[in-house]
């Protein structure tokens, strides 16, 4: 057999998996000459959440990122993940932005698509692959590995034929959970090598700590790529590290030919950078065999923590992952990875924090139990899908054939802030953030989300006198900074929590002084007609003005948290009185966004 061949995830998956996809290209590129002369087959540097985390976080734009990336690595494949329909975004997309999407990451340095659908519906793989194929690029089929009493390995066999009928170049097995175990993963290649004769590719997660193992018996089994992170980003919720694999193999007939010490260097450079984004690290991140109970995918495991901790509620994180797989059974067993992860996921967080399952539903539960994703697994929950669909027809066949052509569309929506089909195709993906993005740019006050710097000691990181303090809470001490330093606005202070050597900011700000940006001022909610919201998030739209006539249950407003909408529906039958959000407003539970009597 011939050597395995290494596919290096340190660009994209790996930073994705431990700091929340926050890894800046400025700490990318120093170390790209020595990854270049590695010899790996591929590095996935692009697709998943890199592109949204560039725009809504990073001010940074990803086409040029891949530009930056493809210019400073000329002898190494450059590839991403792509979700098929949904491309990068939360949504289908109309076949000529697919096409066209497909088409311009080419064009700027990507030689490699892994393509997936998160329900492992082909039919939405179909126009990308077609796009990947006539770029002249590699395209590889991807099978999302998940576990329930509809995913058999006869399924998965019968999945890999079809993704070589439609042209794969290659196929990936993505156990982006880490559910694979390794007796199962040695089966399961053996059985897709004896019907399809194309080289198989191992992504496996090491949420569980066990898929060092699973891709050794991967190769044993005759899959000839595997998937690893340099060390200083690997294990956890991550991949094995890649020195790890490759001294596992050296020596034998399956040999990488990879250089240790030169895989050393590079480990060395990004332990360093790691240290910059110590504020996305999070416990829930390390290795945990629970996994295989809640499948809870190392994208989604670090995100998700992050999420909540912009909740305030990063304690309720082991509600939300026993909550996690009841959503999953109610919507079919969907396998969870992007976007079908931040759905259940959001979904789950919604059941947790509002303290009633389904009190409270978002647009994209509603649009996937109508169909607008693609074919679940197996049945939804049927009294599930009669609360958030209601009386909508449901969509049977391929969702994107319900689409109407996007592009001309799109570029007239976003007019002169767009100076290429590029920018056109960043405000395809995330109409608001990419159209804040592109008017940031345009105004020249693009900035980025603030790093914490590094710890020393547990002193306060902030200048400025501090007082310390050591405080005990339910038997947990927390050194605390206070610094005396205020926020822009009157009434903030700044002070810092330390646990274990990290600062965490905290800036407190006094109920009775609180103003929200953009309206007149919002009282809290006491009367019956008094709207307001679940979550804290920002407004998306704005569906009634002050006179109308509505109904109880009628939806009002669209609000945005962790990535997902949601209807806020009227709590009573009556007269819009007072509006006191627009589009954009950040809003917090307790505020009266709207008044009906």
């Amino acid at each position: 057999m011939s050597k395995v061949k290494v596919t290096d995830v340190i660009l994209r998956d790996a930073h994705q998996s431990l700091i929340a996809t926050r890894m800046r290209t400025e700490d990318m590129l120093p170390i790209c000459e020595k990854l270049d002369r590695v010899g790996f087959w591929s590095l996935e540097v692009w697709g998943g959440a890199t592109f949204d985390a560039c725009v809504r976080f990073l001010k940074e734009d990803p086409w040029a990122r891949l530009r930056q990336l493809k210019a400073a690595l000329p002898n190494t494949r450059l590839q991403m993940l792509l979700r098929g329909q949904n491309l990068l975004g939360y949504r289908h997309y109309a076949d000529d932005v697919v096409s066209a999407f497909v088409q311009k990451a080419a064009d700027n340095g990507i030689d490699v698509f892994r393509v997936f659908d998160a329900l492992n519906d082909l039919r939405n793989l179909e126009t990308a692959m077609k796009a990947v194929k006539k770029a002249g690029k590699h395209a590889q089929g991807c099978i999302c590995y998940t576990t329930s009493p509809v995913h058999t390995l006869e399924l998965y066999v019968k999945q890999a034929k079809a993704l070589k009928d439609m042209g794969a170049d290659s196929i990936a097995i993505k156990d982006m959970a880490g559910l694979l175990t390794p007796y199962v993963t040695y089966d399961l290649v053996k059985a897709i090598k004896a019907a399809v004769d194309l080289p198989l590719f191992i992504h496996s997660h090491a949420t569980a700590g066990l898929a060092a193992q699973c891709q050794l018996k991967a190769i044993e089994a005759g899959a000839e790529h595997i998937d690893t992170a340099i060390s200083a980003f690997a294990w956890g919720t991550s991949h094995p590290a890649t020195e790890s694999q490759v001294a596992a193999l050296k020596g034998t007939e399956w040999d990488t030919g990879l250089d240790l010490e030169l895989l050393s260097e590079i480990a060395a450079y990004f332990r360093e950078v790691r240290k910059k984004y110590h504020q996305f690290e999070s416990e829930f991140t390390k290795e945990d065999v629970s996994v295989q109970i809640n499948q809870v995918p190392g994208g989604m495991m670090s995100n998700l923590a992050n999420q909540l901790k912009e909740q305030n509620a990063l304690d309720r994180m082991r509600e939300v992952f026993a909550e996690i797989p009841r959503v999953r059974e109610d919507l079919g067993f969907p396998p969870l990875v992007t976007p079908s992860s931040q759905i259940v996921g959001t979904q789950a967080v919604l059941n947790v924090l509002t303290g009633e399952r389904y009190k409270t539903i978002t647009n994209e539960v509603r649009r996937y139990l109508q169909g607008a994703y693609g074919l679940p697994p197996a049945d939804v929950n049927a009294s599930l899908r009669k609360q958030a669909v209601g009386d909508l027809p449901l969509i049977e066949g391929r969702p994107a054939d319900l689409l109407t052509p996007e592009m001309d569309q799109l570029r007239e929506a976003i007019g002169s802030l767009a100076t290429s089909d590029e920018d056109v195709l960043t405000y395809a993906m995330f109409q608001d953030i990419g159209k804040q993005f592109l008017e940031e740019r345009a105004a020249g006050t693009l900035v980025p989300e603030k790093l914490l710097p590094e710890a020393k000691a547990g002193r306060p990181v902030d200048e400025g006198v501090a007082t310390e303090f050591l405080i005990d809470v339910h038997g947990e001490t927390y050194e605390v900074a206070i610094t005396g330093v205020g926020g822009k606005e009157s009434g903030k202070r700044r002070f810092y929590l330390t646990l274990d050597g990290v600062p965490e900011e905290v800036v407190f700000e006094p109920r009775n002084l609180y103003k929200s940006e953009g309206s007149k001022g919002r009282g809290h909610v006491s009367a019956p007609g008094h709207v307001t919201t679940t979550m804290p998030g920002n407004i998306v739209d704005v569906l009634v003005k002050v006179g109308d006539k509505v109904n109880a249950g009628q939806a009002v407003l669209i609000t945005e948290a962790m990535k997902m909408e949601t209807e806020i529906q009227a709590t009573i039958a009556g007269e819009v009185k007072s509006v006191y959000v627009t589009k954009g407003d950040r809003v917090t539970p307790g505020e009266v966004l709207i008044e009906i009597e």
